[in-house]
């Protein structure tokens, strides 16, 4: 397999040389490093890497409107936010902005080089358990909107299958309780990521909540 090319984003020059010694005794390259927003996304337009670890509070430009920037030039990159605080309010923000999961900066160096190379190989970091009660901390109290439109491009099945996966539930546990095999949940699920221009779980969830699909404390 091949290891991930890594920009490091973060204002703080001791993180960044800290990440960067962390991820070379692990294999994994980094290309290049951003001390704001702004620096990163001409970074990764430069370099073109995998995956990018971006800090969620940085001056000039912060993580969340640079991870917008990229992903709207460079779909295929992954972006692996950083934050000093667990469950904290931008974290929400950051999956709604297309990151594929949140690293707390006192992370191990054995999980920030395993993270590195889950993001990269184009899954989520996050647990869907997790992400879900993020989405339903953050998400509770808000109007529950109409069912969005764009899940009209969805079968029933296709929409029982999103439900689930909003509800934290791994293609195992779909596939018992919808009586499936895990494979055809699989195609199922990489169906419902077509359809609706998904990258990942993390995703998936989101999109369930903001469209109404399925609301907090369900």
């Amino acid at each position: 397999m091949t290891e991930p090319r890594v920009v490091i984003a973060d204002d703080q020059a001791l993180v960044r040389t800290g990440f960067r010694m962390i991820l070379a005794s692990g294999g994994i390259d980094v290309v290049g490093e951003a001390a704001d927003g702004a620096e990163a996304v001409a970074t990764v337009r430069d370099l073109d890497p995998d995956v990018v670890l971006m800090d969620i509070r940085m001056p000039a430009m912060d993580g969340l409107e640079a991870t917008r920037r990229i992903l709207a030039r460079s779909p295929g990159c992954r972006v692996l936010m950083l934050t000093t605080f667990d469950l904290d309010r931008y974290v929400y923000d950051a999956l709604a902005a297309g990151a594929s999961g949140f690293l707390l900066k006192d992370v191990t160096p054995e999980h920030l080089v395993a993270a590195v190379r889950l993001v990269g190989t184009g899954d989520a970091l996050l647990a869907p358990s997790i992400t879900r009660r993020l989405v339903e901390r953050f998400a509770a109290g808000q109007p529950r909107p109409a069912l969005h439109r764009d899940l009209a491009v969805l079968t029933p099945r296709e929409l029982q299958v999103l439900t689930l996966v909003a509800r934290g539930r791994s293609n195992a546990e779909i596939a018992a309780e919808l009586t499936l095999s895990e494979a055809t949940v699989k195609t199922h699920v990489a169906r419902i990521f077509a359809k609706l221009a998904l990258r990942d779980r993390a995703q998936a969830v989101v999109l369930a909540y903001e469209t109404g699909l399925v609301s907090p404390g369900e």
